[in-house]
C-alpha cells in the first residue's frame, strides 16, 4: 500500500484548492490556527462551511471539541500570512494583526472573514471533518482581489508549471495509471 498513498497524495497535489486560515480559542484561552486547503461551502440554508483539520495539528483539540471558529479567506497578497499559519510550532499570531471577535481570533486585512459555530465534528482517519454554521460574514474591501491557491504543493495564483522545473519523476511513477487509466487505491 505505500505506493497507493504516494499515488493518492500526488493526484491530490494536482487539484487546485483555495486556502484559508482557520482560527479558534484553545481550552487555555490562547488563540490557535492553521492553514487549510480543504475548506468549502457546504450549505446555503443554513449558511455553512466544511473543513478538515489534521489530528496532528496543534489546533486540533479546539476544533475537535467544537469551539467556535473563524475562516479567513486569503488573497494572493496574503502569502506571508499563509506561510506563518502553515508552519508548526512558533506563535503564529506574532506576525499578523489580529483581535478577538467574541471567542474567535480574527485576522485583520483578509478579503473575507466568516465567524462560525461548530455544528458537527466527524473524526475520520487522520483528520476531523468540521461543519460550521456561519453567523457572520465580513469583507475587507481594501484587501487583494486575486485568490491564494494551493497547487502542486505551492501557494500562488499562477497555476502553470513553475519556470525551469520538471515534474518529480518519482511522484509521476507512483501516480502512473493502471488498467483503464485510473490509479487503483485498493
Amino acid at each position: 500500500m505505500p505506493g497507493h498513498a504516494a499515488a493518492f497524495t500526488e493526484s491530490m497535489a494536482h487539484l487546485a484548492s483555495a486556502v484559508a486560515v482557520v482560527t479558534a480559542r484553545q481550552e487555555d484561552g490562547a488563540p490557535c490556527g492553521l492553514l487549510v486547503s480543504s475548506v468549502c461551502s457546504y450549505s446555503v440554508a443554513p449558511p455553512s462551511v466544511l473543513l478538515t483539520v489534521a489530528a496532528s495539528a496543534r489546533a486540533y483539540p479546539a476544533f475537535a471539541a467544537g469551539a467556535p471558529f473563524g475562516v479567513h479567506v486569503l488573497s494572493g497578497a496574503d502569502s506571508r500570512t499563509a506561510e506563518a499559519f502553515a508552519r508548526r510550532g512558533a506563535d503564529k499570531f506574532a506576525a499578523v494583526r489580529w483581535s478577538w471577535d467574541g471567542p474567535v481570533p480574527r485576522l485583520a486585512g483578509v478579503p473575507w472573514y466568516l465567524r462560525c459555530l461548530s455544528a458537527a465534528v466527524f473524526p475520520h482517519g487522520d483528520h476531523a471533518v468540521v461543519i460550521g454554521e456561519v453567523v457572520c460574514c465580513a469583507r475587507d474591501s481594501g484587501s487583494g482581489r486575486e485568490p491564494l491557491v494551493y497547487y502542486r504543493r505551492r501557494l500562488g495564483w499562477r497555476l502553470g508549471e513553475p519556470a525551469g522545473e520538471e515534474p518529480d519523476a518519482a511522484a509521476q511513477a507512483a501516480a502512473a495509471p493502471g488498467p483503464g487509466g485510473a490509479v487503483v487505491l485498493r
